[in-house]
């Protein structure tokens, strides 16, 4: 018997996500939950900070995935529930999470059951078309003064554009010459469709669906990027090559992730030193939070 719900409508959506792609999670890294850990510690402490969930809360995860983000939520005491197109939950989800398997657009829950959501690398996957129909749905299901929310992108590019170039070709070299290997992360990239052009056109967006945008924070990711995109696929890759001598293959890169979170979990030497990264990485808040740039995280109220 399945440990999650599916709640689908009967009249499927036109618009996919290749987060339902099997290639997408051959490495094993949505099997388990690791502690929030480099880009992922960032926005679960913006989310903290943004999003005051507290017991007797019942929280939405809009577009769960692996539902890491809901395992990480329940220390507030909130109930937490997850929803995705896709079924690939994580263990620690199934076991102690609400899941459902549905559509945003059309979410199946009445109208002012939830008290707070949010979504994290969802709404950038939607058309201008499906990120409205969502966040009407949102609205419906939220209870007056409900709040949302968000991580995702506009179409504009910070001043450090041309850093974050020189450091996607840095990754790239790296690539090429055998050290790493960053076929999910281009795989998961393709499928961005970043229908917000501007931080005007989210106020409009957001005011036609019933919310007001009170709190805003911009995210460049200078440092998460040489962490995400240099630094640990070397050290994935090297551990593969351990793994299986004669060649790197997809059963190597699994076990090489698989074993890494093991060590993450014992808290030992792997663990401090990616949260000695983490530390670091939350840097881009501190120092270009108010610098214009694509990501953005904001804190959508429902207005009565």
């Amino acid at each position: 018997m399945p440990d999650y719900l599916t709640l689908k409508p009967r009249d499927a959506f036109g618009e996919t996500t290749k987060f339902l792609d099997e290639r997408f999670h051959a490495d094993g890294r949505d099997e388990t939950v690791s502690p929030p850990l480099l880009s992922a510690a960032v926005r679960n402490t913006m989310l903290r900070r943004f999003l005051d969930m507290k017991p007797g809360d019942v929280v939405l995860d809009l577009g769960c995935g692996s539902g890491r983000f809901c395992v990480w939520s329940l220390a507030s005491g909130a109930h937490v529930m997850g929803i995705d197109t896709g079924t690939f939950f994580a263990a620690e989800a199934r076991a102690g999470v609400d899941l459902v398997v549905g559509e945003l657009r059309q979410l199946p829950f009445a109208a002012a059951s939830v008290t707070k959501a949010y979504t994290i690398d969802v709404l950038e996957h939607l058309s201008l078309e499906g990120l409205q129909a969502t966040l009407r749905e949102v609205a419906r299901v939220l209870a007056p003064g409900g709040s949302l929310f968000v991580y995702t992108h506009v179409r504009q590019r910070s001043r450090l554009a041309p850093v974050l170039n020189v450091i996607s070709r840095a990754a790239s070299a790296v690539e090429r010459m055998g050290l790493s290997d960053l076929t999910i992360e281009r795989l998961r990239k393709t499928d961005h469709l970043n229908p917000l052009m501007s931080r005007q056109h989210l106020d409009e967006v957001a005011a036609a669906a019933g919310f007001r945008v009170a709190r805003f924070r911009y995210y460049t990711p200078v440092l998460s990027s040489v962490a995400e995109n240099i630094l640990v696929p070397v050290a994935a890759h090297a551990m593969a090559r351990q793994a299986a001598p004669s060649g790197v293959n997809r059963e190597a890169m699994r076990a090489a992730r698989v074993q890494a979170k093991r060590r993450v979990g014992e808290r030992g030497l792997v663990y401090r030193a990616l949260q000695l990264m983490t530390s670091i990485t939350m840097l881009d808040v501190t120092l270009f939070g108010r610098m214009r740039s694509g990501p953005f995280f904001a804190l959508l109220v429902k207005e009565p």
